[in-house]
């Protein structure tokens, strides 16, 4: 029984886009997620990626984050069109417009001299007073939820 996925011809381009991957031994997975975030664009555009327009590209970030697409995402995205348009395509000028955004960094919080003396007092036990000030002292912390 034929299978409908590999009978259907690869286009050329994306078809230059995996030789491109491949020559720079991309992972299989970096593949998958190249070809997907190309994808997405080639979605929004309802056209071929290759014709896109520095305010096609403007846009599309633009629906992307106005979508709510995690920060992390965002830029897997742009070094994936940064990929595209620079090797698979020659235009580097369209890849020079794709904009990074700033991974947010919370900081963590620190507890004050008497809560971490509390800490260390809520154990009448030696060894597990010693076990929470190497943990506490190292810089070990529980992740927020």
């Amino acid at each position: 029984m034929p299978h409908p996925v590999l009978d259907t011809p690869i286009s050329p381009l994306r078809q230059r886009l995996i030789d491109e991957m491949n020559m720079r031994r991309f992972s299989r997975e970096t593949q998958r997620n190249y070809l997907r975030d190309i994808g997405r664009l080639a979605t929004f555009l309802g056209r071929s990626p290759d014709t896109a327009t520095t305010d096609d590209l403007r846009r599309f970030q633009i629906e992307q984050q106005d979508d709510g697409v995690p920060v992390p995402t965002m830029n897997s995205i742009v070094s994936a069109l940064r990929f595209f348009f620079t090797h698979t395509v020659d235009r580097p000028d369209l890849a020079r417009k794709l904009v990074r955004l700033a991974h947010p960094r919370k900081l963590p919080v620190v507890l004050s001299r008497d809560e971490v003396a509390r800490l260390l007092n809520a154990t009448t036990c030696l060894k597990h007073q010693a076990a929470l000030s190497v943990a506490y002292g190292s810089g070990l912390r529980v992740p927020d939820g």
